[in-house]
């Protein structure tokens, strides 16, 4: 099956599917990162973040799972964001070798990525790793079994109100943290907006089959923002840890070079992300998603006539 929505199938039936199949990998990455956490920590983040994604598409059908049900999934992946976070750190330092080759040369990042691969060998080689998985396993387990209780209306024009809401939502999320990074610029800002263009993208893919206009262009330009901030937001966590008390990253000489390609990078993607989110997000969501709901109708009210009646 796929992380998509059928419109020929009801809508109950379509999420209750797709939730579970995103758990049921979430948890065959957990058991992954027992092994390999650099590999297993990432991926099941990545299908928490779809199935949030997904529970905030539908809120509006069945608030109070969907409400339950994104507070679980963002406690579990706060329970293995510090194990993630040390393997993002060491990519932080090897995109800025990359990207700054010649400053980089005489290997004057070299004691700040010695420190960050101790510490991520810490990380992941403590019990804590260990307890963090339990946990975040047992909780989806537990979450899978709540599946079946979610209840969305299947009527063509309610379902249609539905997904259009949820989009709707988001891309009103995506332009007032772009308003905020614009204006203000603080690293939560441009989180926020990351957030929001991550389940934008997410929502494409779910709505694929339903959105009205052509999506392929817009989706691979959305992710690579997405992208683009990620690695943004990955400056903003290097440079707390450099101004944080008992230098973690090391001496002032150590990190020396580390700061000012930090500022540089900072400086670069800040411009990058702001002006791609414009194009993306400067449309009214009330506009964008109009069209969306008037689709949606049109698409599913003849086939849900003869679908197969929803489970539950």
């Amino acid at each position: 099956m796929s992380f998509r929505i059928d419109p020929r199938l009801p809508l109950t039936g379509e999420v209750r599917r797709i939730l579970a199949e995103e758990i049921g990998k979430a948890l065959g990455h957990l058991e992954t990162a027992r092994e390999k956490p650099e590999q297993g920590l990432h991926k099941c983040r990545k299908r928490l973040k779809s199935v949030r994604a997904l529970l905030r598409l539908v809120r509006s059908g069945d608030e109070p799972f969907c409400q339950t049900e994104n507070q679980c999934y963002k406690q579990v992946s706060a329970l293995l964001a510090g194990p993630r976070e040390a393997t993002a750190l060491i990519e932080t330092i090897d995109r800025l070798a990359a990207a700054f080759p010649e400053q980089s040369a005489g290997g004057g990042l070299d004691p700040v990525r010695d420190r960050l691969v101790l510490r991520q060998h810490e990380l992941h080689g403590g019990a804590g790793l260990d307890a963090a998985i339990g946990a975040a396993a047992a909780a989806c387990r537990e979450a899978l079994e709540r599946v079946e209780r979610l209840a969305l209306p299947d009527q063509p024009e309610q379902a249609a109100d539905i997904l259009a809401d949820g989009a709707r939502a988001t891309l009103r999320r995506a332009r007032k943290a772009l308003d905020k990074a614009g204006s203000r610029g603080e690293a939560d800002d441009f989180h926020d907006l990351r957030k929001a263009a991550k389940t934008h993208s997410m929502h494409l893919s779910l709505l694929g089959r339903l959105w009205p206009t052509p999506i392929k262009a817009r989706r691979k330009a959305v992710d690579e923002m997405g992208e683009q901030l990620g690695d943004l937001h990955d400056v903003f966590v290097m440079r707390a840890l450099l101004d944080a008390d008992g230098e973690p990253l090391g001496s002032p000489e150590d990190t020396k070079l580390l700061a000012k390609l930090l500022k540089r990078s900072e400086k670069s993607l800040r411009k990058t992300c702001l002006a791609d989110a414009a194009e993306l997000f400067g449309d009214s969501p009330k506009r964008s998603t109009r069209k969306l709901a008037r689709k949606v109708r049109d698409d599913l009210v003849g086939p849900q006539e003869d679908a197969p009646a929803s489970a539950g």
